[in-house]
């Protein structure tokens, strides 16, 4: 026999405001953990029903004492910052479905009034006990317990970093102390070094488990390049492992994790969430993150929720709008590029949130509708859906943006401290994966052989090996690294222009002004910036492309001490401001050449020099 519906309501009066406290509530599979549920033991991404419009329940297994339960789950909805909610339909004897939904609505005097419900649907009278026992009593003092201190750490800006009990593992504490002295040893900040050993120590699990390392230097305040190479070294010393995460580029979710070897990443991936196959590239779909040694302390991955708001947090607003309806949402939006789209029809909208904006928006969703035009929204808009299709359609707004705090593969092959410590990181043999766009630098030391012969082997190899740590030093401070030397030159790369103009400038400078005793020397380079491709050669991580084979083409235009660019590197708008306040100093001249190889093409070039 079917019980009546039960029915719960809790509310709180909170101190941060609804935007706040989102990050720390909406984050469902923390709250699961923190409010006692077991974790899920199997995640069935393929057995879930599909339902119309391109959605598709997500099948759990949830073990519990006695019982082990069965569950599909509705797609999530939510409204950043107001409002989410889910529904569960189980399979067992007890209870047949679960609804929430929580609403997040801002206080007059500011603070947040939180209102969380659910619904349980009963199977029969031992099922209304149990839910009466497990959500009437039991529940409410595990959620207040959890919600006070997401509130406090919400008003106090701070993340959920430490954990109230943490293990290391058998003689993790002496091995942390032993290679917190040895990374002090190696010059590292020794409080920086002692930040990442607390961590270590007493970190929550789920922050541990994926370790960015440029949210930990904006949190303390550090260099993002600093804190990044700490975490190298950390990994290199055995304190940290290395993980590759393949990204869907839909939901961003990490489709793939492999532990330490870059030639273990498949590129070819499926999401099941979007159920779409994808190939990833390096500019925004293959971060780096990391995790602390098991040797040191064993941090399991364990899901309690993987469909929750904070799973995709780029998606502000995520609804399902029945076949023939509408519905009004008011979302809160940063200033930038979002795009609004279905789950199953083409197209979609690009919107641009500015101050001025629109502040009403009608929007009918039939696939054929879309305005061409990216168009204007105030930052608190009222956006009218309209589902002209006779089928349920999910509406999802997101941000255009990758998030800035995501380490990229294709930023830590730029980087030199990385490719000295990892030197046998590479692709598959044959893997050819997209980096975007690189900065790449060719140099050629001038009249090296007549050195060679004017003052003899050794001393002219001397010369060479300090001016190849010269240029190390200046492309290493600006972010780049040396992908390999040939001959007295080298070929660089960086991930911004400005970067490699100032490299060369600063590296032709303290060469043809050496320190007392040493023989002045001239250098030459040029630089171009362009799509590239990352490949393994020669058992090292390498790049091709036109962009690599016009940027080699350029240095036989350059005079001594003179860099050549590529129009394309001229015209970005950190390289102009460069030329502009230095153009009392510099003499910048525009010339034309045909490239060997590109006979059909004139490109257009600039020649830069210092005014002595």
């Amino acid at each position: 026999m079917t019980t009546k519906e039960l029915h719960y309501q809790w509310e709180w009066k909170l101190q941060a405001e609804p935007q706040a406290i989102w990050p720390f509530f909406a984050d469902t599979n923390r709250v699961n953990r923190d409010t006692g549920l077991f974790p899920l033991a199997q995640i069935d991404r393929q057995e879930g029903e599909r339902l119309p419009g391109g959605q598709r329940r997500l099948r759990y297994h949830l073990p519990v004492p006695y019982l082990y339960l069965d569950y599909e789950e509705e797609p999530f909805e939510w409204i950043f910052p107001h409002r989410y909610g889910v529904v569960r339909h189980f399979h067992n004897k007890l209870v047949s479905t679960f609804r929430a939904s929580a609403e997040l609505n801002p206080l007059p005097d500011g603070g947040t009034h939180l209102i969380y419900e659910s619904w349980i649907q009963p199977r029969n009278v031992l099922g209304a006990w149990a839910v009466a026992v497990a959500i009437g009593q039991v529940a409410p003092r595990r959620f207040d317990k959890a919600i006070r201190a997401y509130d406090r750490l919400a008003a106090a800006a701070a993340l959920p970093v430490f954990a109230e009990v943490a293990q290391l593992a058998a003689g993790g504490s002496e091995r942390l102390a032993q290679l917190q002295t040895a990374l002090t040893g190696r010059g590292i900040d020794p409080a920086l070094v002692a930040r990442l050993a607390e961590l270590i120590q007493r970190g929550d699990e789920f922050t541990l488990s994926r370790l960015r390392p440029y949210q930990f230097a904006d949190l303390w305040s550090v260099d993002r390049k600093q804190v990044l190479e700490l975490f190298l070294e950390a990994t290199r010393m055995g304190l940290l492992n290395l993980q590759w995460e393949v990204l869907c580029p839909m939901c961003r979710g990490a489709e793939d994790r492999v532990s330490t070897h870059l030639s273990d990443v498949h590129t070819e991936a499926h999401c099941f969430t979007c159920n779409i196959d994808f190939r990833a590239n390096f500019e925004n779909a293959v971060e780096l993150t990391f995790a602390p040694n098991p040797a040191i302390r064993d941090v399991p991955r364990l899901d309690f929720c993987v469909a929750g708001p904070e799973v995709t947090p780029h998606i502000v607003v995520q609804q399902t709008l029945p076949p023939a309806s509408q519905r009004l949402v008011m979302p809160v939006l940063e200033p930038g590029r979002y795009r609004l789209r279905t789950m199953a029809l083409s197209g979609g909208q690009y919107l641009r949130v500015i101050a001025d904006g629109r502040d009403e928006l009608h929007i009918p969703l039939n696939g054929r509708d879309w305005p061409a035009e990216e168009l204007p929204l105030t930052p608190i808009p009222r956006l009218e859906l309209v589902n002209q299709t006779p089928e349920a359609q999910m509406v999802i707004l997101e941000r255009t943006a990758w998030s800035d705090q995501a380490t990229t593969a294709a930023e830590v092959f730029a980087l030199q401290r990385f490719r000295d410590l990892f030197a046998n990181e590479a692709l598959r043999p044959g893997e050819q994966i997209g980096v975007g766009s690189l900065t790449v630098l060719f140099t050629d030391l001038v009249d090296s052989t007549r050195m060679y012969r004017e003052i003899g082997d050794a001393p002219a190899f001397g010369l060479v090996m300090n001016h190849f740590d010269v240029l190390r030093a200046a492309i290493d401070e600006e972010q780049g690294a040396i992908v390999k030397t040939i001959g007295d030159a080298v070929m660089a790369v960086f991930r911004r222009p400005i970067a490699a103009l100032r490299a060369m400038q600063k590296a032709q400078e303290q060469l043809a002004n050496p320190p007392v005793g040493l023989r002045p020397l001239q250098l030459k380079a040029a630089a171009h910036t362009g799509p590239s491709i990352a490949v393994t050669l020669n058992e090292r991580l390498d790049y091709f492309g036109t962009t690599i084979n016009v940027a080699s083409r350029l240095e036989k235009f350059a005079f001594p001490n003179e860099i050549i660019i590529s129009d394309y590197l001229y015209h970005d708008p950190e390289v102009q401001k460069f030329l502009q306040d230095a153009e009392d100093t510099l003499i910048v001249e525009a010339f034309d050449e045909m490239l060997k190889g590109f006979d059909n093409e004139n490109f257009h070039l600039w020649r830069i020099k210092v005014i002595r």
